[in-house]
């Protein structure tokens, strides 16, 4: 009698193994790995020996091929638009995340409208609400357009016929976890079944021409849920941040194979959907209630110089000292906290410490960490910082302050916004308005606060 053949898969990242493990050895995931069933590995032989039976393809020379021309079309949002690299570009697959509420299904919905009332035919495909749901958010969205079409449907194969029969323009799939394809024996939102419908919709994508907008969850530690696949075979990796109760929320490229992954749209929630930030003046910082413990700084988002407010709270700690941040690295904090007990003698390891970044945005610019330092200050002395004042600069862990890119765009949208001063690591090379304080070590600023 034959042995009975075992493979296990794990459901984070597809890494196959004989025999079971408690953590998988390819993400480092803990009980992800799942025995598959006798038909499960069948199909993936067959698919695998199907794969192997392909036309051949010579290889050319680099300088015979002819280069693509990248053609793109508007979404009707200009956030959008931005982020993924100046429109939309056809045959592409986008995948958009985030956190349940944030508003992925009310953007992609939006420009669903958008793209119809221009007499592009869209199809949107619903596994988690009716009709009748989708209906409702169009009504306050202003999406009620002949041109839009709506198929609460999860069965893969009834998409594609519908895709077949119809000449759609643009297509939406909400969400990639709930459809299913009964080529694949296996549940939906397995490893197995979402690499299969990826890989379906590329190949419609590409071969009709049209682009292709998924919608993905995330877990808790905040990336796509499913494996890991699913973002290296799509075209474009958009993630929506924010906090569900505030207004703002910003839409960050982390894949982009037709532009750049530095931009960042920004949006408003209201009565009316998701839509475009028509201005940043303010939406990050309240210049009339400058507390101790709060310090302004500019970030570059991109292209995009954005004014936000950081802010801080050092009190006594009884027991073991907590370090904690919203919007700003952990690690980064603990550097910095460190560097200020060695450089400055302050006794902050008897201290709590606690860093928020207002807005619900998430700081990677290292040019916020003087603004950081200046609000720890600020809270330690319980001193106001002059509500006309900016903080600029990135600190090493020697106490030096080193220069920021793009100074001139940042003091540019300081004097916009009507502040009067900023403190700074090194000279302006245009002329600014602005009054500079150079401060180019950790203990200038103390003496200049």
């Amino acid at each position: 009698m034959a042995k009975k053949k075992t493979l296990f898969e794990c459901q984070s990242c597809g890494f196959q193994s004989p025999r079971w493990m408690g953590k998988c050895t390819s993400c480092n995931e803990w009980e992800s790995m799942v025995e598959l069933s006798t038909e499960q590995i069948k199909y993936l032989k067959e698919t695998s020996h199907s794969s192997r039976v392909a036309t051949a393809i010579k290889a050319m020379p680099i300088t015979q091929i002819k280069e693509d021309n990248v053609t793109r079309f508007t979404s009707g949002s200009r956030e959008l638009d931005l982020v993924l690299g100046g429109g939309v570009v056809p045959g592409s697959l986008t995948l958009i995340g985030g956190s349940p509420g944030v508003g992925k299904s009310t953007l992609l919905l939006k420009i669903a409208g958008n793209l119809a009332k221009v007499n592009k035919k869209v199809l949107y495909v619903s596994g988690e609400e009716s009709a009748g749901q989708i209906k409702l958010r169009a009504n306050r969205l202003d999406a009620n357009h002949d041109n839009l079409y709506l198929l609460p449907e999860i069965n893969l194969s009834t998409v594609i016929n519908e895709i077949n029969h119809q000449s759609y323009q643009f297509i939406i799939i909400d969400s990639i976890q709930t459809l299913y394809s009964e080529e694949t024996p296996s549940a939906p939102g397995s490893v197995t079944q979402v690499r299969t419908i990826t890989f379906d919709l590329m190949r419609i994508a590409k071969s009709l021409h049209i682009p292709i907008f998924i919608i993905g969850h995330i877990t808790k530690d905040g990336s796509i849920a499913g494996p890991r696949v699913l973002e290296h075979m799509v075209d474009t990796v958009l993630y929506f941040e924010g906090d569900t109760n505030s207004e703002l929320r910003l839409l960050r490229g982390f894949k982009n194979r037709f532009g750049a992954t530095n931009e960042v749209g920004i949006f408003e929630m209201n009565k009316e959907g998701l839509n475009d930030a028509t201005s940043m003046a303010g939406k990050f910082f309240n210049k009339e209630k400058l507390q101790s413990g709060s310090a302004l700084t500019v970030i570059m988002e991109g292209s995009r110089p954005i004014i936000i407010e950081v802010q801080a709270l050092v009190s006594e700690a009884y027991g073991h000292p907590k370090r904690s941040s919203t919007g700003f690295d952990n690690n980064r904090l603990g550097m910095l906290l460190a560097l200020l007990e060695k450089k400055l003698d302050l006794p902050l390891g008897t201290y709590d410490v606690f860093i928020n970044v207002s807005g619900g945005i998430k700081i990677n610019d290292p040019s916020a960490d003087l603004a950081i330092i200046a609000a720890i200050l600020s809270s330690y002395r319980d001193r106001e910082l002059s509500a006309e004042s900016l903080f600029l600069g990135e600190v090493s862990l020697t106490g030096e302050i080193r220069e920021v890119s793009a100074l001139s765009q940042r003091l540019k949208e300081i004097e916009t916004q009507g502040f009067l001063k900023a403190v700074i690591p090194n000279k302006p090379t245009e002329k600014t308005n602005i009054k500079c304080f150079i401060a180019d070590e950790v203990s200038k600023v103390v003496e200049w606060m």
